[in-house]
């Protein structure tokens, strides 16, 4: 079964996400640092990380870089109040496959 990552230093957006995720059935998973979910998530099973793009030590570029030099198998999604155009163009032209912006509607986590 897939699993959902959630990478926010937002405790607020993670437990809010992950409430509403969970209540649609899905394995939710919660991480607040990125050198930790680096270093003890399965980056090789199949699912998502839903990336908050400003966090302290490594930001969500930052870990989207280490899972691409790392062939991680995980689609990533970037959920951030601080995106801009240039910015989800990049991400995107680096393999993310959605840049959403918070506060996100139930819509498009349900896909």
């Amino acid at each position: 079964m897939a699993i959902i990552h959630l990478l926010d230093d937002d405790l607020a957006v993670t437990q809010a996400c992950a409430f509403l995720l969970e209540s649609l059935g899905y394995e939710v998973m919660c991480w607040a640092e990125g050198d930790v979910f680096l270093a003890q998530a399965d980056l090789f099973r199949t699912g998502v990380v839903l990336l908050d793009m400003r966090m302290p030590a490594l930001d969500g570029q930052a870990v989207h870089e280490a899972l691409r030099q790392r062939g991680s198998t995980l689609a990533v999604v970037f959920l951030t109040g601080h995106g801009d155009v240039p910015m989800a163009v990049e991400q995107m032209k680096r393999g993310a496959v959605d840049f959403l912006q918070k506060p996100v509607s139930v819509k498009p986590l349900q896909t």
